[in-house]
């Protein structure tokens, strides 16, 4: 396997029902969801994944409710076991692990970020962050340093001592994301993990993320139904519907062309200006002589772009990565990338 692949999984399927085996072999033979649930009273989770995360990369899985998202995250760590398929854990294969093993991957190398916070009411916001440790047999006094360490960087330093109830919701989520930085665990697993917070608390804690994925790197699994927050956080985003994967890659490229009809449904209220970044649809300069307009990075939305340009459509913006070009973006371009797909195909059949 690649070496830069953390997570694998292959034709993975998951049948609920009394007699999955035998559910199994009529999705395979081509029955939908639907069906199967009608004619013979089981329901399709999943059918034929095959995903590949990377190591250091935030891989987002989304859908709507009943898509099987939260079911394919919690094949990773065989809370849920697959009626058929694979799963690797780099060159591991996690299908083959006893209870032991299943144990210590849990504890130690995927750690777990819940939507309800999950917290131990019991417990202060210093015990609820070490919980990892506390489970792999550790005293309070073997994890406290790290503990009010990581508390300090999602900032909550000074609350060590509180409890649960004392915390609004972001603050409580906050204590889960540290509980799974103390464990160490080079992989994050997080089901829904904003969805419970207001907007604004929300896009503070995204924010807070990518802050922390920018230094860790770790390898990160979110789950979510929103396109917007997928669309901010992922390096490769899986879009799931009826339990099947329906486009996968990265995300500004599925953006530009989607590849079926639900997905341009999907995509067609959002904000391209925002999500859409200047990598994705600069080009290489075409002659030497170009006036640019100033200097704009690849990672840049178009939306600070349009800003610069005050409605120029004339102009064109160098692009430049440490100081170097890079590339070059049209104010054409621009404008083009922003008309949806669907008005991009009506438009280009009536040419």
């Amino acid at each position: 396997m690649d070496k830069d692949i953390k997570i694998s999984i292959k034709n993975l399927y998951k049948i609920f029902g009394p007699t999955p085996d035998v559910g199994l072999e009529y999705v395979r033979r081509g029955m939908n969801k639907s069906d199967l649930l009608e004619k013979q009273n089981h329901v399709l989770g999943l059918r034929d994944i095959n995903v590949d995360m990377r190591d250091g990369e935030i891989t987002v899985i989304m859908g709507l409710s009943g898509s099987g998202k939260s079911t394919l995250i919690r094949h990773l760590n065989r809370l849920i076991e697959p009626t058929a398929g694979e799963i690797r854990f780099g060159d591991e294969d996690v299908m083959q692990y006893d209870e032991t093993q299943l144990r210590k991957l849990r504890r130690e190398r995927m750690s777990m970020v819940f939507q309800k916070f999950a917290l131990l009411p019991h417990r202060t916001v210093l015990e609820n962050a070490g919980m990892a440790m506390d489970v792999r047999g550790k005293k309070t006094e073997d994890y406290e340093a790290e503990a009010r360490k990581w508390l300090a960087r999602v900032g909550l330093e000074g609350n060590e001592n509180q409890y649960p109830h004392q915390l609004s919701g972001g603050m409580q989520q906050r204590v889960g994301i540290a509980r799974a930085l103390v464990s160490n665990a080079p992989v994050m697993l997080m089901d829904e993990a904003f969805s419970a917070l207001d907007p604004l608390i929300r896009s503070d804690m995204q924010d807070l993320l990518l802050e922390l994925q920018e230094e860790l790197k770790k390898t990160i699994v979110f789950i979510t139904h929103d396109l917007d927050e997928a669309l901010k956080l992922a390096d490769h985003l899986v879009i799931l519907k009826d339990g099947e994967v329906i486009q996968q890659g990265d995300p500004q490229d599925i953006l530009l062309n989607p590849n079926d009809p639900y997905i341009i449904d999907f995509i067609s209220d959002i904000n391209r200006a925002r999500v859409l970044r200047v990598r994705s649809i600069m080009t290489q300069p075409d002659r030497d002589d170009i006036e640019y307009a100033g200097d704009i990075t690849e990672k840049d939305n178009l939306e600070t772009v349009l800003s610069r340009s005050k409605g120029d459509t004339s102009l064109t913006f160098r692009v430049v990565r440490d100081g170097e070009q890079v590339g070059a973006l049209t104010m054409k371009d621009l404008t083009r990338a922003l008309v949806p797909t669907e008005a991009s195909s009506e438009r280009d059949n009536r040419a």
